[in-house]
């Protein structure tokens, strides 16, 4: 269940004082993508949408219209607006972030178990930085268990990524059995008929499991098949793309078409009489009419098209993450909302071209303006 992790007893009493780091900083923009995408901050309560984009409550609270997501306008199912799935794997990361940053003090950490002391050792088990003494206590206490502990120096050395990577547990699953969870029995099984993790326990005594695996090979199952949808989707987005430039093209052209025209409007009216003002009115009036009317259409179109691309990026960025940081926990979590997601997204195909001359035609006024 995970306790055969190495132990690194690199710290002994008589460990130096932590060195100042020679690197500088986490890389700030490297890790811009565990923000909301709303207001660019941190936050503890990160939601993750349908379309895959990740909001704070804060900016889902603020956001008008309720039901839509700000950056892509994709619905969101939720009446509240508030969606229920949570991104653990960006709130975990910000947490470990803010660990790693806790190593660039000058003075270094502190340990956590005195609060006196300067860290010498950070136990990733536990998640604490503890000062030789405490260190001594806690190999002490734990001395039936191999917690994974390294030298504060090590760690200052690494950068940001190095220390996400090596601080991921290795197994952080609970049985899904009622009552076990709060036991701390930790889940090494995988029931394929269920499609739950068991500890070993539950796998041998309950019959009604079966087809079993092991977590890592169903959480590598699970990563491969958000893989392979992601792949898949890369090919689709070039026809979104392709439309896209098609509809903003089609849209400068009615811009054009509407300058052009308008001041051929200008210039004949000019050389008619006082009587035939009212004309003028008339001429620019259906002008204006069919031009809105055409570039509402098209407004919705691109804006619909510009969203699935949005989505598109949101999911690839997320699977990407996920692949490099997540822990199994969050996969378990996520996979299944992301890979719905994204399957929804597989479904959707570009819009095709269609007759769009009707509502940006403008034929009848150029023949009214000849007839003048």
């Amino acid at each position: 269940d995970g306790a055969a992790a190495p132990v690194e007893t690199g710290a002994q009493p008589d460990t130096p004082p932590c060195l100042h780091p020679s690197h500088p900083p986490a890389e700030e923009d490297d890790f811009q993508f565990i923000l909301c995408e709303g207001c660019r901050q941190e936050s503890p309560n990160l939601k993750l949408l349908t379309c895959l984009h990740t909001l704070c409550l804060g900016c889902l609270s603020e956001n008008k219209p309720i039901g839509q997501c700000p950056v892509c306008s994709t619905a969101i199912p939720q009446a509240s607006g508030i969606p229920d799935m949570d991104n653990l794997l960006f709130t975990n990361l910000q947490a470990r972030l803010k660990v790693y940053k806790k190593l660039s003090n000058s003075g270094g950490p502190s340990c956590s178990r005195c609060r006196v002391e300067t860290a010498a050792v950070w136990c990733s088990e536990c998640e604490e930085f503890l000062c030789t003494k405490c260190f001594e206590d806690h190999q002490w206490f734990f001395k039936k268990r191999s917690h994974k502990a390294k030298r504060v120096e090590e760690l200052r050395a690494e950068s940001a990524h190095q220390f996400l990577e090596d601080n991921r547990k290795s197994c952080s699953l609970f049985c899904s059995t009622p009552g076990h969870a709060e036991q701390g029995h930790i889940s090494s099984i995988y029931c394929q008929q269920c499609e739950k993790a068991l500890c070993c326990s539950c796998a041998l005594l309950d019959s009604r499991h079966t087809s079993f695996c092991d977590i890592r090979s169903e959480t590598q199952r699970r990563q491969q098949e958000l893989g392979t949808i992601t792949r898949a989707l890369r090919h689709q987005r070039g026809g979104f793309e392709a439309t896209c430039a098609a509809l903003q093209e089609e849209a400068a052209r009615l811009e054009r078409a509407q300058r052009e025209l308008r001041e051929l409007i200008r210039q004949r009216v000019e050389q008619l009489v006082r009587l035939l003002r009212r004309e003028e009115e008339e001429l620019l009036g259906m002008l204006e009419a069919r031009q809105e009317q055409g570039r509402r259409e098209l407004a919705r179109e691109l804006q619909r098209v510009e969203g699935v691309l949005r989505r598109m990026e949101a999911g690839e960025r997320l699977v990407e993450k996920m692949s490099l940081y997540a822990t199994e926990q969050e996969v378990m979590d996520m996979q299944p909302f992301i890979k719905g997601a994204l399957q929804d997204l597989q479904r959707l195909q570009p819009p095709e071209a269609r007759d769009r001359t009707q509502a940006g035609d403008l034929a009848e006024c150029r023949a009214r303006l000849q007839a003048l």
